[in-house]
């Protein structure tokens, strides 16, 4: 199976503009995520598809580069609009704000495309901060593997302990943190992003629901891996701390 690594990268930010080409241990934040990118032992190229020429000209030093357009209302559209003009059979979209993510996520991912449509993966939150955080999205899933729902809100609802202290409820449940990298297969993409916002999708702002909303189930695998993205310009430091560990 061919399968694309695509990295959507674009320039306006409205929490970190220009955050793509940031340095970070002496590197832009964009060819750190390639790099990691490139160590999936799953996938046959990396992509860096973006809108900008200053990210173009940037990240075609170290992988292939692909314009879009300006226009695309998500990331996925934006990855669709490359894999309709490349020859393939998957794609994984890889967050370009994500210079630490684990090469072994991405595979895992990819593997899952064998017995699904589309694929992504989510881990068991820890924190307690993360419990009650509208940025950090839950997801439950089905007993064969399969997402049921993703919310900004803590999900489930845990009836029996739900006026005990949010460790003791994260300690009777494994309450899963999705992580935002996707699978796809190419045709399954291809057709998603011709379906029209679905109003769950709408009401969270979340683009996975418009596939679930639309009968196209999504394979969860669940990893150890807990995601560390820079968002804003302060978690530069934190991430770069970690890289020169």
């Amino acid at each position: 199976m061919r399968t694309l690594g695509i990295i959507p990268a674009r320039y306006a930010s409205t929490r970190f503009p220009g955050k793509p080409l940031h340095p970070i241990a002496g590197k832009p934040l964009i060819q750190h995520v390639v790099e990691r990118c490139q160590l999936a032992k799953t996938l046959s190229e990396v992509i860096v598809a973006t809108d900008d020429e200053r990210i173009a000209a940037a990240a075609k030093k170290f992988c292939r580069v692909e314009m879009t357009r300006t226009d695309h209302p998500s990331g996925s559209d934006r990855i669709a609009e490359v894999a309709a003009r490349i020859s393939c059979d998957a794609v994984v979209n890889i967050q370009g704000d994500e210079p630490l993510i684990d090469p072994a996520v991405i595979d895992a991912v990819a593997a899952a495309l064998a017995g699904s449509e589309m694929s992504t993966a989510a881990t068991v939150i820890k924190n307690q901060e993360d419990y009650d955080n509208p940025n950090v999205v839950k997801v439950v899933v089905s007993a064969t593997g399969r997402a049921l729902y993703f919310s900004r809100r803590t999900i489930p609802f845990l009836r029996e302990a739900a006026s005990r202290p949010v460790h003791e409820q994260l300690a009777a449940f494994p309450f899963l943190k999705h992580l935002g990298i996707y699978g796809y297969r190419r045709d399954t993409l291809l057709r998603l992003v011709k379906f029209p916002q679905s109003p769950l999708e709408q009401a969270e702002k979340l683009e996975q629901l418009r596939a679930l909303e639309n009968a196209i189930a999504i394979a969860v695998v669940k990893v150890n891996y807990d995601s560390v993205g820079v968002d804003m310009p302060e978690d530069v430091a934190r991430v770069e701390k970690i890289l020169l560990q």
